[in-house]
């Protein structure tokens, strides 16, 4: 299927329910389709994808919050580390763009919740997206893992061809933070984003990530308060000390960027809450929680 207007159109369907999180359906894509999957054309449409999406306006507004002083707040403790990887300095990345090897050595990345991106325009416009993010970033495609279970073995191999690590694990959401790390969450369900700061939920660690998914006040005003502050309590908390800023979308890709923010974690507002708010957080368990929006990890019998 070419990308034509009718394919635009299917896509948007199936965005258009999921503007709010994009819960996941399933975990495996039928034989058929991973057997059939051209992983060469399927790299070259995501590289003609972030060739069409460079040249948009919003697109660089984007990738100039990865140079902004207020999302490089958060690289600003490993600064004084000496740099582990040089490696990079003078070379260029698979778009083809120049590494000084500045920034490389501050910034990793994690991307969950992508989606079947070899079916589905929007999930290869968000990945196209995220290699522009990275590219801007400075942060080498092999320092960005990503997984989704809704991924086939095609799609990993892809992934893969691109230069970025797949993960093997279900992790949840549930990763430590130990350096400056973008997690880059398009449309996940609103447990993942909760899991991800109850792992990291300490004055150390949360000033370490930034977010580019989407808006924790925008999940807020669309959940009722009741159930939201009973079952996502770790973004109920962080809604009053994190920093929010919308990122532009065209009305023409709205299903694809929609409610989109970067959020960062300034440790001057973190440093207001009471000693409490850290002490002990409990894992959350979701048992009240009817739609989860995401696949758990299945459990060893």
């Amino acid at each position: 299927m070419s990308d034509t207007g009718e394919e635009w159109q299917v896509a948007r369907r199936r965005k258009g329910a999921a503007r709010k999180s994009k819960p996941i359906q399933g975990s495996s894509h039928s034989t058929c389709c991973q057997e059939q999957l051209d992983i060469g054309k399927t790299v070259k449409r995501i590289r003609d994808t972030v060739s069409e999406l460079r040249c948009e306006e919003f697109c660089q507004q984007w990738k100039g919050i990865l140079s902004s002083e207020q999302v490089l707040v958060a690289g600003s403790a490993a600064l004084s580390k000496p740099p582990e990887d040089r490696d990079t300095e003078g070379t260029t990345d698979q778009l083809g763009s120049p590494r000084d090897g500045r920034q490389c050595q501050q910034l990793e990345c994690v991307c969950y919740g992508l989606g079947s991106f070899s079916s589905c325009v929007s999930a290869r416009f968000q990945l196209a997206m995220l290699l522009l993010l990275l590219d801007a970033g400075q942060i080498p495609l092999r320092d960005c893992s990503v997984y989704d279970p809704m991924f086939s073995s095609g799609e990993r191999d892809v992934l893969r061809e691109l230069g970025l690590t797949v993960l093997t694990e279900n992790e949840e959401g549930k990763r430590l933070v130990t350096k400056p790390t973008l997690f880059y969450l398009m449309h996940c369900g609103k447990a993942l984003y909760n899991n991800l700061l109850w792992k990291n939920w300490s004055t150390q660690c949360l000033p370490l990530m930034i977010i580019i998914g989407n808006s924790f006040n925008g999940m807020m005003d669309r959940t009722i308060e009741r159930e939201f502050k009973r079952d996502y309590s770790y973004i109920t908390q962080a809604v009053s000390v994190c920093e929010e800023g919308q990122l532009p979308c065209p009305s023409r890709l709205i299903d694809i960027f929609s409610d989109t923010a970067v959020i960062t974690f300034p440790t001057s507002s973190l440093n207001k809450l009471p000693q409490s708010t850290w002490a002990e957080p409990p894992e959350p368990q979701y048992q009240h929680c009817p739609d989860l929006e995401i696949i758990q990890r299945e459990t060893q019998s």
